[in-house]
């Protein structure tokens, strides 16, 4: 007999919440940000190339359907890389807003973020195909930068049918792409090298981070949501990243499985109010989290 995945999640969030130590093994949803185009483009590729690698990467890995968040400015910044979203979507991988124009919410009024939001709309729609798109990652993570701000925009967002993606793990993956691309306009072999060790470590030492702050926060283990970028060196280190999470013990889940855990209801529900730690709380939380884990390589002197 055949046990749907969901069924088996189901299962692992109520033991996970009734027992002291986690009983299933550690899930994972891989998300995408910067639809079609992220960063520098190394000399010598196309951004569709580096949409084919990654999907190559991921169904070569078994990965169930991941979503992609989207900037529809880069399709008139960048016209020739369109043909990665519908490869995106040919191979059964999804489409979420990430705002036309990747507008810092704190940093502009909630009107002109509203209507960056629905600018990108007719994009998603376009490329969708009757696949729910509905769910939003906020740029910069910025989610308002007072109470009544982020308090309009999940109003905003519930009124039109949005979920939140939330970030449970980062490794700020997007630091690596500029590097690698000057790295392969000098042909430095050596940095390029030096990049991929450092790329895995940091990969690799997020993995404790995020799981002491789950357990300092929720005090247990929670599926974990991944925030990537479609950047060239991604596409490079897909392969063996994907390996380091398998290694480590982790199961590939899509989103929506892994939002289904009680961790991300704030994020599920906007009809919560956003959730606002107090300041001593936030003091004490901070105190007793380790130091986000600092990267051991200079990106900025890279192949200058």
């Amino acid at each position: 007999m055949r046990i749907s995945q969901n069924l088996i999640a189901g299962w692992c969030v109520l033991l996970t919440l009734l027992m002291a130590v986690p009983l299933c093994a550690q899930q994972i949803a891989f998300t995408w940000d910067d639809l079609p185009a992220h960063s520098a483009l190394p000399v010598g590729e196309t951004r569709v190339e580096i949409g084919h690698q990654l999907i190559s990467a991921m169904k070569d890995a078994h990965m169930p359907p991941v979503f992609g968040f989207v900037n529809g400015v880069q399709l008139e910044h960048e016209p020739l890389s369109a043909p990665m979203l519908k490869d995106w979507r040919d191979a059964g991988f999804q489409l979420g807003n990430h705002a036309w124009s990747h507008m810092n919410l704190n940093e502009h009024t909630l009107a002109d973020w509203e209507a960056d939001v629905l600018k990108n709309e007719p994009v998603l729609q376009s490329y969708a195909g009757g696949e729910d798109w509905r769910w939003l990652r906020f740029p910069y993570l910025a989610e308002g930068d007072t109470p009544e701000k982020r308090a309009a925009a999940r109003k905003f967002l519930a009124d039109h049918g949005y979920r939140i993606a939330g970030v449970t793990m980062s490794f700020d993956d997007y630091a690596f792409n500029e590097p690698y691309a000057r790295c392969v306009a000098s042909n430095n072999v050596a940095a390029i090298a030096k990049l991929e060790t450092s790329y895995l470590k940091a990969a690799d030492d997020e993995i404790e981070h995020s799981r002491a702050a789950a357990k300092l926060i929720y005090g247990r283990e929670i599926p974990y949501v991944l925030l990537m970028h479609v950047g060239a060196f991604d596409a490079r280190m897909l392969p063996r990243l994907l390996k380091l999470y398998r290694d480590r013990g982790f199961t590939f889940v899509t989103l929506q499985e892994a939002e289904n855990d009680p961790a991300y209801k704030d994020d599920m529900d906007l009809s919560l109010p956003a959730f606002e730690d107090s300041p001593e709380a936030a003091k004490t939380r901070s105190a007793q989290l380790p130091p986000k884990p600092a990267l051991d390589l200079d990106l900025n002197a890279l192949c200058r």
